[in-house]
């Protein structure tokens, strides 16, 4: 495709993006559908200049300022995802002396807003959790996430299929603390490997696969995933379980759950049993009450732990969205204990970085319910043999697992366990 061509499709994408109507990644899907002659590359540019945008919003619309001709145009050239000389094949000789002089800008001279990229609700709590940390964070929530791989344990070995992947083309390397997982570089044709048809690699954070872990379901066991999805955190742990026992996959989302159909069938599992439920008090749950030997709530919750990933879940979320959804997980997390047995384990998660989604949850359930005593989570990371275990913990006796980008490479989660002691 001609520069000229390119830059005026990527101001196109960019202008639908930032609409904020749908998810950011849907858009870039749907536009795609709809210009099906484009090829990889240029798909490739479309959708990390859209993505660039997104992530340092307010940077660019504070340069787009001193620019000339449509918004859109000004911007996806400031977040151009492309070579730079390709870039110039496109400009004309105002915006070519505009885009030098925006680049020149030093940082120093920037205003916090323009550097951070975060809308001011979100700044307070994040500064108030981490002080100095807090650029830092910025820093690596303003770079794309890298692409992490979990190795099914039930049919193939982690080494197997690193070295498979490498005669494939594919440089990977082992994640430092899942002991199933694979961090790759760049984004390869996944769905073209052998090892993707048979079910030897899913696409999941290494975070998202340590929860998996912690959750320590086993041979024969009776285990739940409440909020299934897609089902990444069920395929994980059904694979630990070595296809025994009865693992349910529940969720409100018929819709989500069909997305686990395929992957199942690739993952060789026959121990799982998706279901779709009306709410968190369905009448399935109310049958399995007392019953459960693991439970792991993966809540919906705002999702800020993945802006390297989402960066316009930033502009979509607002604070009255974060109380609903704090409302909404204590609701979650109170229906699912009901499942476990005496002895029974349960963990909650998000994907989120705020204490309002994750400690104070944690908190509040502890404190309502005596009955369950709460597991730190250092403890479950040794006795999984996760490496430095508590580097990836916070609170006191290092109780919750507190994930960060800036300091573990993974998107943002949080875990807290608890057992039925009675």
């Amino acid at each position: 495709m001609h520069p000229k061509a390119l830059l005026e499709s990527c101001a196109e994408l960019v202008g639908q993006v930032l609409r904020f109507e749908h998810p950011a990644d849907a858009v870039v899907s749907r536009y795609f559908r709809e210009n099906r002659s484009l090829g990889p590359r240029e798909r490739a540019t479309l959708a990390e200049t859209a993505y660039a945008v997104v992530r340092r919003k307010l940077l660019y619309e504070h340069l787009a300022r001193s620019g000339t001709g449509p918004r859109e145009r000004r911007l996806a050239i400031l977040g151009f995802a492309g070579p730079r000389d390709f870039l110039q094949g496109a400009l004309n000789p105002q915006e070519k002396e505009w885009l030098q002089a925006c680049d020149t800008v030093p940082p120093g001279e920037l205003q916090d807003r323009h550097r951070h990229n975060l809308p001011e609700w979100l700044v307070a709590p994040l500064q108030e959790q981490l002080g100095e940390e807090f650029w830092p964070l910025v820093d690596s929530l303003n770079e794309p996430a890298p692409l992490d791989l979990r190795v099914n344990a039930l049919t193939d070995k982690r080494e197997d299929v690193r070295q498979e992947l490498k005669l494939a083309g594919i440089t990977a390397d082992l994640t430092p603390y899942s002991p199933w997982g694979l961090r790759v570089d760049g984004k390869p044709a996944l769905t073209k490997l052998d090892a993707f048809a048979r079910g030897a690699i899913e696409v999941q954070d290494e975070g998202s696969q340590l929860l998996a872990l912690v959750t320590d379901a086993r041979r024969g066991q009776m285990v739940v995933d409440f909020c299934a999805g897609a089902g990444g955190k069920t395929l994980a742990l059904g694979a630990a379980m070595r296809n025994t026992g009865r693992l349910y996959a529940f969720d409100v989302s018929a819709h989500r759950l069909d997305n686990l159909k395929p992957r199942l069938a690739r993952s060789k599992l026959s121990n799982v049993h998706p279901a779709a439920i009306a709410h968190e008090r369905d009448e399935r749950i109310k049958r399995l009450a007392g019953k459960i030997d693991r439970v792991i709530v993966d809540a919906p919750c705002s999702g800020l732990g993945t802006l390297r990933r989402n960066p316009d879940l930033k502009w979509r979320q607002k604070p009255q969205d974060i109380a609903e959804l704090a409302a909404k997980q204590a609701a979650i997390l109170e229906s699912a204990a009901r499942l476990l047995k005496p002895g029974g384990r349960i963990v909650y998660a998000t994907c989120s970085i705020l204490r309002a989604e994750n400690e104070e949850i944690a908190e509040a359930f502890s404190a309502a319910h005596p009955q369950f005593r709460q597991i730190p989570m250092v403890e479950l990371l040794g006795q999984a043999k996760i490496a430095d275990a508590a580097n990836l913990c916070s609170g006191p006796a290092g109780q919750y697992l507190r994930l960060w980008p800036h300091r573990h490479s993974t998107d943002g989660f949080f875990a807290s366990a608890w057992e039925k002691v009675q």
